[in-house]
């Protein structure tokens, strides 16, 4: 993919975005530290520009709620920032990549800390495959197969698939 595509992606998914939700009212973006947060910058943009309204949007570091802590080092991303309540609101969480489904198991733990949402949507650029656990996005930028050993780095300029070094 490239800048345009994200482009494409990002306008298609605001567009599923308002049709599954009827609308604005009542949803709220919270994009994930740190690869999450361009993308939900830009949906939030993107909702701004066909209907006229931008809904508030937050910032989730789920550092403190993995399921791996200990078994990696602890590094917190970027501090959270949700200045609104979750209570009773459609809650699109946003991240640019979806692999093993673990970070957003950690972010639906993290988000009941701010209130019981009505619902939580996911909306992802890649949508790489490999899941461990029974975790699909709403909203895709794009599937995209790929082997375990592979990166995927998303962006506003595109998408970059590379190696993992070990």
């Amino acid at each position: 993919m490239e800048a345009e595509d994200i482009r494409r992606a990002t306008w298609r998914m605001a567009h599923e975005i308002i049709e599954r939700n009827h609308g604005l009212d009542g949803l709220v973006i919270v994009g994930l530290q740190t690869g999450g947060v361009w993308l939900a910058e830009d949906i939030a943009a993107a909702l701004h520009e066909i209907e006229g309204t931008r809904p508030p949007l937050g910032t989730l570091d789920v550092a403190f709620h993995r399921d791996d802590i200990g078994l990696r080092p602890l590094l917190p991303e970027a501090p959270t920032q949700i200045p609104f309540g979750l209570d009773n609101q459609a809650v699109v969480t946003v991240d640019d990549v979806l692999h093993t489904g673990r970070t957003i198991r950690a972010a639906l733990d993290a988000l009941t800390s701010y209130g019981r949402s009505r619902t939580v949507q996911l909306a992802v650029m890649v949508d790489r495959g490999h899941r461990e656990l029974p975790i699909r996005p709403d909203y895709v930028g794009k599937n995209l197969p790929t082997r375990r050993d592979e990166m995927v780095d998303a962006h506003r300029n595109g998408v970059d698939l590379g190696e993992i070094v070990k």
